[in-house]
């Protein structure tokens, strides 16, 4: 295993009690707009598009369950994947799954280095991975067109906020691993 950036424990411990329908109408809006944009990611998943995927940040205390289904992509937020039925369970520490949403990580390289583990049906993951990549889909930028004009401002806020959390929230102070700065268009 490499040494990446994984939250505190203490961030687990006050995430704890937080309610998770905000998160997940945070996250499922993000979603929507994704799928609306690229709308090829379904063709590259083709029958994967109707599996659910559990995304597993191992450092919180809530995963993902996501289902790309083109008629209405859903993803759901659950304190545990345990007691769910997902096609592939993908997990890892919160940045290092933010850094491979972004495309700043190779998610290859991160599962074979052990980094992420990836259980259950591979090649709906592959699928996963390939129409990702293909779309060259940032979730943050993404999420940040949906604010117009401001886009600029959110984009940068939430680079700030990332920032924030990798020097204040990382656990053990050589594990601050900070992803390539990006260009903003």
């Amino acid at each position: 295993m490499t040494d990446l950036p994984v939250l505190h424990p203490f961030v687990r411990l006050l995430a704890r009690p937080l309610p998770l329908t905000p998160l997940e109408w945070g996250v499922a809006a993000s979603l929507t707009r994704v799928f609306a944009r690229h709308t090829g990611m379904f063709d590259r998943l083709g029958e994967n598009a109707f599996k659910r995927y559990g995304i597993e940040p191992t450092d919180l205390p809530f995963a993902f369950i996501l289902t790309p289904d083109p008629a209405g992509p859903r993803i759901e937020a659950v304190r545990s994947l345990k007691g769910h039925d997902v096609a592939a369970r993908i997990a890892g520490p919160f940045l290092v799954l933010l850094d491979m949403v972004r495309g700043r990580l190779d998610g290859d390289a991160l599962f074979f280095s052990r980094d992420i583990v990836v259980e259950g049906d591979m090649e709906a993951v592959v699928a996963l991975r390939n129409a990702l990549d293909a779309e060259a889909v940032d979730i943050v930028v993404e999420t940040a067109h949906a604010f117009g004009p401001a886009s600029g401002l959110v984009t940068h806020g939430a680079d700030l906020a990332e920032r924030f959390a990798r020097t204040f929230l990382v656990a053990g102070g050589d594990r601050q691993a900070t992803p390539p700065r990006e260009s903003t268009p």
